[in-house]
């Protein structure tokens, strides 16, 4: 509905306009509730302007206060394993104390291994697309199906290419990225959280605030690994101080701040070890086969995946050709050289794979 108005007097000083009413000035100060809701909704649509991933940079903040609570479990489940557990049957003496030196032992190397795959991962690039980047002139490019695409994935125009004069021009099988103005390497995907294109892109982890992609993958896998049995190790050791909890709690043999610690250290490493069971399983598949979270959906509509070099091949495409660096978080030099995969620009495909 036009707003009423009139017009105000014309004479020295003053010019033909449109004045509003009081009335109008006070709906604009004071707009009713079904006009804000609306207002509201308008701005709302015209911020998400068709991304529903356009927020999802907000994850990051999210992303450090997981560093923190990771940071909690740890010093949790050293104070209950290593200081109130270990720590009194050290002075026992016997098999017991042997026992004990043995579990901190092993729990300090576990913990040393979790720590040094955890923060390769988060500082570590997952993988950038190169300034410019552009494929072979002799290579066949394969056209990647448009169900690889996940929900960190961002809008793909497939047959799309720079052209010499530095413009996107159309050419089969070659992906582009709308975001970042960018020709999209194979196995690469765009993560709305990073707003950038990630190379051999797995998916976003919060826990890690980073990517898990071409250059991280590997130390990501360690840390599923170590995390697993480091948790594993402390419900084990544990598991009969929780069982002697609903006894003590009574009896108040012990002190309440070492019930408390036993108590959450246990459920805690217990919910995680169950959990990051399936994780492994998971990723160990997927390294098997040697897919991607995010190409598991591409694979399903592919007859013979091409990535899929047989077992051997597959582990030797992430974890590199050195079985010596295999359980730790390294590349020999001579692997970063010899395998293009590593570094997620390049791929071998089976022979006998369909393009």
């Amino acid at each position: 509905m036009p707003m009423p108005c009139h017009r105000a007097p014309t004479g020295k000083g003053l010019k033909v306009g449109v004045v509003p009413l009081a009335s109008d000035v006070w709906k604009r100060l004071f707009p009713s509730t079904r006009a804000g809701n609306s207002g509201c909704r308008r701005r709302v649509a015209m911020a998400w302007d068709g991304n529903l991933f356009k927020f999802c940079s907000g994850l990051r903040v999210l992303g450090y206060l997981m560093i923190l609570l990771v940071g909690a479990i740890v010093a949790v489940s050293y104070d209950a394993v290593v200081v109130v557990t270990c720590g009194s049957l050290l002075r026992l003496g016997g098999v017991r104390c042997a026992l004990s030196v043995v579990i901190i032992a092993v729990f300090h190397l576990l913990l040393l291994l979790l720590l040094w795959s955890y923060f390769l991962v988060v500082f570590t690039d997952p993988g950038s697309v190169p300034q410019n980047w552009q494929p072979m002139a002799d290579e066949n490019p394969v056209v990647e199906s448009s169900t690889a695409s996940s929900e960190y994935a961002d809008l793909e125009i497939r047959s799309s290419a720079w052209s010499p004069s530095g413009e996107p021009t159309r050419r089969p099988g070659i992906r582009y990225c709308n975001s970042c103005q960018n020709v999209k390497p194979p196995r690469c995907h765009h993560c709305s959280v990073c707003q950038r294109c990630v190379l051999k892109m797995d998916h976003h982890c919060i826990w890690v605030v980073n990517c898990v992609g071409a250059r991280n993958y590997k130390f990501f896998l360690l840390f599923l690994l170590y995390t697993f049995l480091e948790t594993t190790l402390d419900t084990l050791v544990l598991l009969p101080e929780f069982i002697r909890f609903f006894g003590e709690i009574n009896s108040h043999s012990s002190s309440p701040g070492n019930l408390a610690v036993t108590f959450l250290a246990f459920v805690i490493n217990l919910a995680f070890a169950l959990s990051l069971l399936g994780f492994v399983i998971l990723h160990l598949s997927l390294l098997l086969s040697n897919t991607t979270t995010i190409e598991v959906y591409e694979k399903k509509t592919a007859i013979g995946w091409r990535y899929d070099l047989g077992k051997r091949k597959n582990v030797e495409q992430v974890f590199g050709k050195k079985r010596a660096y295999w359980l730790l978080p390294l590349y020999s030099k001579e692997d970063l050289e010899k395998i293009p995969a590593l570094q997620g620009l390049e791929f071998p495909i089976r022979s006998d794979a369909e393009v």
